[in-house]
């Protein structure tokens, strides 16, 4: 390696992204129900109390929208670009018998969550029954959960807005383990490269940067939601079956992933099978 090499190695090294804080404000929240009128008004109560970390700042607009308010994807789509809301609260198999069976979230929601710009709040069907015992009963507990945290601004804005005062908000990163070492055994093969010190120094690297963003977070939201306690899980592993294990042992309340990916109409990374296999906890979907 050339003096210049090393330079701009430890040049990179050196340079960390730091967290740009911006307080997200949610004056409109649209509640989409297939419920009638008497059952659509316990339900938006019910969300209501949960999102009580929105009403800090005064009273937001809750737009009620009912089953018959719309009959097919279309026309809720039409709804949705007339009201323009800064938020969409919803459930799984919306308009959709298909609640009993654990394997999609249900085709209106899918396409709310990709075919608008609005975050999208998914809860528990209403009917279902399989709810964790403390979800829907408050955000004392949020995790933002991605494979690439360092630099995501946006999403650790959204997970700290919804974190109430004195809450805790995980902040995580899971690098993929079976990626890694398909890294490391591509570098086994060439012979000039040290496979053990490349094993080593790639995964410090890795998880570093992680680590040291949630840090940038974790000093920008002192300065300005005081009473927040940010943690920090930086781990390689099976992603899917990581995620879902911090989820239940830190008994998460609200999950906050990124759902959008530009390069493609399907949904982002690892976010829907994850969607799919969490049915028990409220999950925003940016």
């Amino acid at each position: 390696m050339t003096n210049v090499d090393q330079f701009e190695s430890v040049f990179r090294s050196a340079a960390k992204p730091s967290h740009q804080y911006q307080r997200l404000e949610y004056a409109s929240t649209m509640i989409v129900t297939d419920l009638d009128e008497a059952q659509a008004y316990e339900f938006a109560q019910q969300v209501k109390k949960f999102l009580a970390t929105l009403e800090h700042d005064g009273k937001p607009a809750w737009d009620v929208i009912q089953g018959g308010k719309f009959d097919s994807i279309e026309s809720l789509l039409e709804l949705v670009g007339q009201r323009n809301p800064d938020l969409i609260c919803t459930y799984r198999h919306l308009h959709s018998d298909q609640w009993k069976q654990p394997y999609t979230l249900g085709e209106y929601v899918e396409v709310l969550t990709q075919a608008t710009p609005h975050p999208v709040l998914v809860l528990p069907h209403p009917e279902a029954g399989r709810a964790s015992t403390h979800a829907l009963e408050n955000t004392n507990v949020v995790m933002a959960m991605t494979d690439h945290l360092a630099g995501d601004h946006y999403l650790v804005n959204v997970a700290s807005r919804f974190t109430e005062d004195n809450g805790v908000l995980f902040l995580t990163h899971v690098e993929d383990e079976a990626s890694f070492e398909r890294t490391i055994e591509v570098i086994s093969k060439i012979q000039t490269i040290d496979t053990d010190l490349a094993r080593q120094e790639i995964a410090k690297q890795l998880l570093k940067e992680p680590i040291d963003f949630i840090q940038s977070c974790r000093d920008k939201l002192g300065q300005y939601r005081t009473s927040l306690h940010v943690e920090e899980i930086v781990v390689m592993g099976h992603r899917l079956d990581t995620y879902r294990k911090l989820v239940e042992t830190h008994q998460v309340d609200l999950l906050v992933i990124n759902t959008k990916d530009e390069d493609q109409l399907a949904m982002h990374g690892l976010a829907y099978p994850l969607a799919v296999e969490l049915r028990e906890i409220p999950l925003l979907m940016l």
